[in-house]
């Protein structure tokens, strides 16, 4: 049996003791931190820094192909900038091919600048030369990517482009702020946290002003700031497009990681739903109206709004019927695509094997077979044949979003599935992407099911596990938004506008948990703890077989038994694969300029360098009478991840994409619920396993702050 996990869907982060947080003090790296930072401000208007004026006006790609690890792609853009590109003020997703080639190229001449100075040139170049969306998004994924931008940390996302994170209201009231009260010293109402000297905006979710569908009560997890940066950044370390003999991702399995990350993701927004009043994710079909409508509340930065969904969309009617262009437009036919690609899936599942391009056999159930299926659905450039298997989920986000057709490549609408930064907002997103598991599990249906053997840890027995009261409850959380508005050059040097949103945001009480572990002498063993449901909406309790798919991987980790009793005591801020709010843009680079004037200190933290799920919402909310889920603990023999053997975890800050280090162990993902279990008692008779009943309760903010004992 082959073992290989990563992590669970927030970042995928390995041990804090192997992964310590950094004190820089190295003046190099505090340079190329704050250059880099400064790329990223005011992103939507050119910079008017002086040298970046310099280098824009005196950097000439065309004589300097030499300067370039591969000339050819030096060459390549220069041709594609001189044909014309995607103009600056135009929308970009990268879920259009124009716009993703252009983006590709981009990278590519970022990725293979021969050194730091090349790259800064080329972005600073770049930064006054190319559309927003696409310069964003390629120097995000070059920066992650870069041997010598390694640690570099990049600032919020919801910072850098608040569009795609707040309603329109908000945006339009920075605007006003900006427009009427700047060159007054504070508006009233300016200083309501600390000592901040700016306008403060209260942010509300979608629903404020139109709610179409009952399910955007859910809107303060799926429009969540910190949820939708999660899955951003993950898709700029794991872009759908990278790999194969530009970058190699084998030792992360990337393709079974893609399923693992999608699964865990509907995982732990179905709790958020047991919590309100909600039950199982709802099934959709092609043929059939699309109940669930959504309205975004969103405009892009040149003022057009977001498209919206109306409730019980006809897809078959909105691409066949409405007056659409087709032409040379491919997405026009995305109805016919997701079921050719969708049929195509089934049958490779069904068979047991799929065909490369070449024509060659590739085996499913074989070792390797749950990540070739993977990089298959995904369509990344791992795929056996990207071309017959096709980009379902392109495909798939055009038709659900509803998004209008475009006249031509540079003048698109594209909806909120065709942002990451905004996917996760609409309730298609996870409709559409349960489509997606329940075909990996039709994958697994078919693989041997886990016997009480295969769980069982000879010699080790959980006896016990206990919890703190579970409470959660909202508090403020404050975003910049001086991003969000147009600046003078003057305003900029000096940072003279300031204007930051106030939004309500889940958290949860700090507590501990214990678990006692007896073993029968030392040895190395690994822990996993999941929180999943105990009942249905209905209050019917579930069988774990047939729930086992709604379990969160809520901690995992190494640890060294003793001869005897243990008892292993983890807390709330323990849990690596989860990720504290991201230090705001200003104050990211007000540290990295006191570290270089010698006035303070720049601490690169290991989750914030990387990604993670927001930690704030490792609990669901919960209800005030408190609801119902469970834990489950078990603690299995340590295996070391075989991808690891050449990686040296000293020399770097946090685990390295494409490297295999962010794996804790070597076992399968979301092990031992990854596979069926045709007898629900085996969970339950495993020694070395525990199953825990806690409720989560819900209550005010001031309610916490004001009691200083347990809440009634």
């Amino acid at each position: 049996m082959r073992f290989t996990v990563v992590a669970v869907l927030a970042g995928l982060c390995a041990l804090a003791l192997a992964y310590p947080e950094q004190k820089i003090t190295n003046k190099q790296f505090l340079e190329r931190q704050r250059d880099v930072l400064r790329l990223f401000r005011h992103v939507n208007q050119p910079s008017y820094y002086k040298d970046h004026v310099e280098i824009a006006q005196s950097y000439n790609i065309h004589g300097h192909y030499d300067y370039y690890t591969k000339p050819e792609v030096a060459k390549h853009y220069y041709q594609i900038y001189k044909y014309g590109l995607l103009p600056r003020g135009e929308v970009f997703s990268v879920f259009y091919e124009e716009h993703l080639q252009q983006a590709i190229a981009l990278y590519k001449l970022f990725y293979y600048a021969k050194d730091f100075e090349t790259f800064y040139n080329t972005a600073v170049w770049a930064r006054q030369h190319v559309n927003e969306g696409v310069f964003l998004y390629a120097l995000s994924v070059a920066i992650v990517h870069r041997p010598d931008t390694y640690g570099i940390v990049l600032p919020p996302i919801y910072e850098v482009y608040p569009y795609y994170f707040y309603n329109n209201e908000v945006i339009q009231e920075a605007y006003r702020y900006k427009q009427q009260y700047y060159g007054q010293q504070v508006h009233q109402g300016g200083q309501e946290h600390g000592n901040y000297n700016g306008y403060t905006i209260r942010a509300n979710y979608s629903g404020h002003y139109l709610n179409l569908h009952p399910e955007q009560s859910l809107s303060y997890f799926t429009e969540d700031v910190g949820i939708n940066a999660f899955y951003y950044y993950y898709n700029i370390y794991y872009p759908h497009w990278l790999g194969g003999q530009d970058f190699d991702y084998e030792h992360d399995q990337r393709g079974e990681q893609y399923y693992y990350v999608y699964q865990q993701i509907l995982a732990r927004y179905y709790l958020e739903r047991l919590s309100n009043g909600f039950g199982e994710i709802q099934t959709f079909n092609y043929e059939v109206p699309f109940e669930t409508g959504y309205y975004p509340s969103l405009q892009y930065p040149n003022g057009l709004q977001f498209p919206t969904r109306p409730n019980y969309a006809h897809l078959y009617e909105y691409f066949y019927n409405y007056g659409q262009r087709y032409g040379n437009n491919k997405y026009a036919y995305s109805y016919t695509y997701v079921q050719d690609y969708e049929r195509r899936i089934r049958e490779a599942i069904d068979r047991g094997y799929v065909y490369t391009h070449e024509g060659q056999r590739v085996n499913l159930y074989s070792e390797d077979g749950i990540n070739v299926l993977g990089n298959l659905i995904e369509s990344n450039p791992d795929s056996p044949d990207r071309h017959y298997y096709g980009a379902l989920h392109v495909y798939a986000r055009h038709l659900l979003g509803y998004s209008y057709q475009p006249l031509n490549k540079y003048h698109v609408a594209p909806s909120a599935l065709e942002h990451y930064e905004t996917s996760l907002r609409d309730p298609a997103f996870y409709q559409f992407y349960k489509r997606i598991v329940l075909y990996f599990q039709r994958y697994k249906a078919r693989l041997p099911s886990y016997t009480e053997q295969d769980l069982y840890y000879q010699g080790v027995e959980v006896k016990n596990v206990e919890f703190d009261r579970l409470v959660t409850y909202f508090d403020y959380f404050y975003s910049d938004l001086s991003n969000a508005v147009y600046v003078t050059p003057q305003e900029q040097e000096h940072e003279k506008v300031q204007v930051r949103a106030r939004q309500y945001r889940l958290n949860h009480k700090p507590f501990t948990y214990k678990i006692y572990v007896n073993s029968d002498k030392e040895q190395q063993a690994v822990v996993r703890v999941y929180l999943g449901p105990k009942y249905d909406e209905y209050g019917r309790y579930f069988n774990i077989s047939q729930n086992r798919l709604n379990f969160v991987e809520f901690d995992h980790f190494k640890y060294e038994l003793k001869s005897g009793e243990n008892v292993i005591e983890r807390n709330s801020h323990q849990n690596y694969f989860y990720q504290n709010d991201r230090t705001s843009f200003r104050e990211l680079y007000q540290q990295v300029l006191g570290a270089l004037n010698g006035n303070g200190e720049f601490t690169v933290n290991n989750n914030e360098a990387y990604f993670g799920f927001p930690r704030r919402f490792l609990l669901p909310k919960g209800t005030y009478g408190g609801y119902e889920y469970q834990f489950y603990v078990i603690v299995s023999p340590y295996v070391p991840y075989k991808g690891q053997e050449n990686y040296d975890h000293a020399k770097y800050y946090y685990p390295r994409v494409g490297s295999g280090a962010q794996h804790i162990d070597n076992y399968p993902f979301g092990y031992p619920f990854d596979r069926p279990i045709h007898y629900d008692q085996i969970y339950h008779n495993t020694p070395n396993s525990y199953f825990y009943t806690a409720k989560v309760y819900h209550r005010h903010a001031d309610d916490i702050n004001a009691s200083t004992g347990s809440h009634h």
